[in-house]
């Protein structure tokens, strides 16, 4: 199993704020043998990142000016989905955002998952930005082996707390609560870590 940490520009469809060339946190890269195949995968999921997350956010942006945070919450649960899914086609891989604490029970952690996220959160309460965090793994599971990729989504104040923060409106939280009975995510603050971007990459 091979891994390293990175830090670099924030990506948030949230925040707003997206990865642009993280370096290794620790100085090192990845070794001779795998570092081509290792910074094209890198950049694969760099690059379906950020076009999840910009157009995400001119999704969500356009939703709210028209209809405020409710149209917002439709947005998510509708076409989320597919601009997720035009992403993993369009860069060949698959790309999803979840969390600690989810909203929509389709972006449920899986064990790589929490394990980043959580270390995320440690990192935080270390005193990290969380617009720093990213993190790249490949690894093995059942005989097969993939490329995985995460990059931290802060919490921003606007437009996040509306719809995910401890002071949601009441028409708003019923919308939430008609659309997501088992809703777990709200009550975040700006900077928290609202979730993370995540990318796996099958190796072939």
């Amino acid at each position: 199993m091979k891994h390293e940490w990175m830090s670099g520009a924030a990506a948030s469809v949230l925040a707003l704020v997206f990865a642009a060339q993280p370096g290794y946190a620790d100085g090192a890269a990845p070794d001779a043998a795998t570092a081509p195949n290792t910074a094209t995968q890198l950049a694969a999921a760099r690059a379906a990142t950020k076009d999840l997350g910009e157009t995400l956010k001119g999704q969500l942006m356009s939703a709210i000016k028209s209809g405020g945070a409710i149209s917002a919450i439709s947005v998510c649960k509708t076409v989320a989905p597919t601009i997720a899914a035009d992403a993993s086609t369009k860069h060949h891989l698959t790309v999803r955002r979840t969390a600690l604490k989810i909203r929509n029970p389709e972006n449920a952690a899986d064990a790589f998952e929490t394990r980043v996220l959580q270390d995320f959160v440690d990192k935080l309460a270390a005193g990290a930005d969380p617009a720093t965090l990213d993190y790249s793994e490949t690894v093995t599971d059942n005989g097969a082996t993939s490329f995985r990729y995460m990059k931290a989504i802060p919490t921003a104040a606007e437009p996040c707390l509306a719809c995910h923060g401890s002071d949601v409106k009441p028409e708003v939280k019923a919308e939430i609560t008609k659309l997501y009975p088992a809703d777990q995510a709200t009550g975040f603050k700006a900077g928290d870590l609202r979730g993370a971007f995540s990318v796996s990459i099958p190796s072939q």
